[in-house]
């Protein structure tokens, strides 16, 4: 570790030193220092990447309380869902029929995904989006970035930039079941220190309470944002702490068929039964309690000549619970012997249990940039380390004798993960540019101890990628052409290890080919792609005991699709934003043991991956300050299985919402006054985005044969519902 971080240190160092030596004159107009930060993981308006780019505007208008998946909802080949029913609380988001765990997020360059399930969870930023300046989505491999390897998107958050004038802002919205979002941010503008140094303080503090579409799905979120910037004209060096408190009533178990036609809303969390089977209540404090925390330091400097570098350092600390109420819980899953009371034998108790998360990710990143005449050259990387401790205690038993507070499992990991990269746009004439983004990851994984069983759970693994991705630019009025080719590895999560131990990394050469067109009144996006995999770690269908969902390696696949996406502009104060996706996502000759046979299924459709998904966005301002969006969304039917069974099954859906701003400014006490609406789902559509699909064998009922039992699991979405707001800036 101290070798790779030294490493690491020397080359900014080095690098700084020969630029800074280079450096004949200072262009303070060459960039802006606040944007160095994401530069590094970001590419511009012209690589040769499938990309959408969203502003703090767009993101402004529908920021009511729901979590930034769904504020993402409408952009192409993507689709979300919430465990709570509503986009407040567990939220998450597939591109390209990807899952959260393959779309690699980064906070300023910092990686945000969780080391060992790789997934990004929303709920513990909550009302980050009010703290983001910017954000981009690039579908597929894209362009080299730090943390987990994007195998469907890359999402690049910006946080807010520099005020030079003090600011205070106040926001509150609320409306169906019981939600309620207050913020209050604040700002001292810039502030004069010695000499040509200045400096600008801001923060917010949020929180959001919701009750939840589906029964008990509550959610109590609270959440706060500091910034420290000190800066001059060469020199930028940004503290950022920002963090959030969840507690969530869990609400990932899912219903089955018959409960979703006649009771859509049931949850069966925290479910108490009699000693006769009778359901007699729920368990008040089944629930999900988390903090998490994250610090940034950033440096960031002009050399001059076009030479520019950030150093980053970060700190992420999480800890917290979920809390279980079991019934007729087995001795044996927790390391008990069974005991005698009043002469009968007891093998199996109602008891609470928590299992606890304790884990710290630190470390550094780095990125140099350089502008020559013809190259744009960028080297950045960065060394992170992830320790985590995982454990469970019994907290309650019915039987006095299963001693209350017993740690039934003890587990401890630590993950290492560094990456180096190089990227290079060089632009050959007004026409041609070539891209190129050679990146080395090398990453060691552990876990030593044990897991619910209680078993052994041991991981060492260690694995070294290297990911070329090329790309080439041609450009013909007012039309660019480009062609890429990226190369991308991704090492299995804890979850794997734990359903498969001899669980293999997966591999993805992604080919993309796109046609970018922009007059005054359209701008026109195509994409077609080809992602070929060798041992995808598929979902599926399955999930654990809490509610994780199973990947599995399935030998070779691929994705082929054609997306478009267009803005519109019909008359002044009209336009219309629409996309399509549209693909076909396929395992190659699938084999799956069925009544005890193995089968050979041949070429099925992905899990989780609808053949088409829409969006559109008409957008109407019929006066000064008002805007009209009118938005819609379609996800074609998909399998929750990778062998097409009918049981697992998801159907189509189309959805539309209705989102009203209207902005007055009074020139008095407030600079503006923006109220906002916001009607989802406005056609009350019962719709399902998201569920889960099992299978087991029934070798027992007949010892003759073998027979294959199915079941499911779904997730409604909410019907109608609205929010209402007010923004008040000073």
């Amino acid at each position: 570790m101290k070798n790779k971080l030294l490493l690491l240190l020397t080359v900014w160092c080095i690098t700084a030193t020969i630029y800074a030596q280079d450096q004949t004159d200072i262009s303070k107009d060459t960039i802006n220092l606040d944007e160095v930060l994401v530069k590094a993981t970001r590419v511009d308006k012209n690589a040769p990447f499938t990309q959408s780019n969203i502003t703090k505007e767009e993101l402004e208008e529908r920021n009511l309380g729901q979590d930034i998946p769904f504020l993402l909802n409408f952009l192409p080949g993507v689709v979300t869902t919430s465990d709570a029913g509503a986009g407040i609380g567990y939220t998450g988001i597939r591109v390209r029929g990807s899952d959260a765990s393959r779309v690699n997020v980064t906070i300023n360059g910092i990686p945000v995904n969780d080391s060992e399930s790789h997934g990004v969870f929303w709920v513990n930023m909550p009302d980050f989006v009010s703290s983001t300046q910017s954000v981009q989505l690039q579908r597929g491999v894209g362009a080299s970035t730090n943390g987990a390897a994007a195998f469907g998107a890359s999402l690049s958050m910006s946080t807010n930039g520099i005020r030079e004038k003090a600011f205070a802002e106040v926001a509150i919205s609320g409306g169906s079941f019981n939600t309620l979002k207050s913020t209050l941010q604040f700002g001292t503008g810039a502030l004069n220190l010695n000499g040509d140094f200045k400096a600008e303080f801001s923060g917010r503090v949020s929180k959001i309470t919701s009750d939840g579409y589906i029964d008990r799905a509550s959610s109590d979120l609270k959440s706060f944002f500091l910034s420290g910037n000190f800066y001059n004209d060469n020199t930028l060096i940004k503290v950022l702490a920002f963090g959030g408190k969840e507690r969530t009533y869990q609400s990932w178990y899912g219903i089955d068929k018959t409960t979703l036609e006649n009771d859509r809303t049931y949850n069966p969390a925290g479910e108490i039964y009699d000693e006769n089977g009778n359901l007699v209540g729920f368990y008040d404090n089944q629930v999900d309690d988390y903090q998490q925390d994250h610090y940034q330091l950033h440096i960031n400097h002009d050399f001059g000549n076009e030479w520019t570098g950030n150093l980053a350092f970060h700190y992420t600390k999480g800890k917290g619970f979920y809390e279980q109420y079991e019934n007729d819980a087995d001795f044996s899953m927790y390391g008990y012997t069974p005991i005698v009371v009043d002469g009968e034998l007891i093998e199996s108790t109602d008891l609470t249990q928590r299992k606890w998360l304790d884990n710290d990710f630190y470390g550094t990143t780095f990125s140099v940039l350089k502008n020559f005449d013809q190259v744009h050259l960028i080297l950045g990387g960065g060394y992170n380390i992830y320790e985590g401790d995982h454990f469970g205690d019994v907290i309650w038993a019915q039987y006095g004798s299963v001693a209350p507070e017993d740690r039934f499992y003890e587990n401890e990991a630590r993950k290492t993960d560094f990456n180096i990269f190089a990227k290079a746009d060089y632009s050959i004439n007004d026409r041609w540019s070539l891209f190129a983004d050679l990146q080395y990851r090398g990453i060691s994984y552990t876990v030593e101890g044990f897991d619910e069983g209680p078993v052994a759970f041991n991981v060492d693994d260690d694995n070294q990628f290297f990911n070329p991705k090329f790309g080439v630019n041609y450009f013909l009025d007012r039309s660019n052409f480009y062609f890429s080719y990226a190369k991308a590895h991704k090492e299995p999560k804890r979850a794997d290890y734990q359903a498969f131990p001899d669980v293999k990394p997966e591999s993805l050469d992604d080919f993309e080919l796109g046609w970018k067109y922009a007059s005054n009144t359209i701008k026109l996006n195509t994409n077609l792609y080809y992602m070929f995999y060798r041992d995808q770690l598929v979902l599926t269908g399955q999930i654990d005991n809490v509610g994780n969902p199973i990947s599995q390696n399935i030998g070779e696949s691929y994705r082929l699709g054609l997306e478009i996406d267009a803005a519109i502009k019909i008359v002044d104060r009209l336009t219309w934003q629409p996309n399509m996706a549209l693909s076909t996502n396929k395992n190659i000759d699938k084999h799956y043991k069925w009544d005890g046979i193995l089968t050979d299924y041949g070429n099925t459709d992905l899990s989780y991956s609808p053949s088409v998904v829409a969006g559109s966005n008409i957008a109407y301002a019929p006066l000064q300050g008002l805007n009209i969006s009118f938005l819609s969304k379609y996800v074609g039917e998909q399998y929750m299985s990778n062998i097409e069974h009918e049981d697992s099954k998801l159907d189509a859906y189309f959805v539309n919402d209705l989102s009203v701003t209207y902005t007055i400014n009074p020139n008095k006490l407030f600079k503006t006054i923006t109220f906002s609406g916001l009607v989802n789902n406005l056609f009350n559509t019962k719709y399902v985005s998201n569920g889960y699909f099992y299978t087991y064998d029934d070798d027992w009922s007949d010892p003759n044969n073998v027979t294959t039992i199915t079941g499911a699991g779904y997730y409604p979405q909410a019907t109608i519902n609205f929010l209402v707001g007010v923004n008040l800036k000073f």
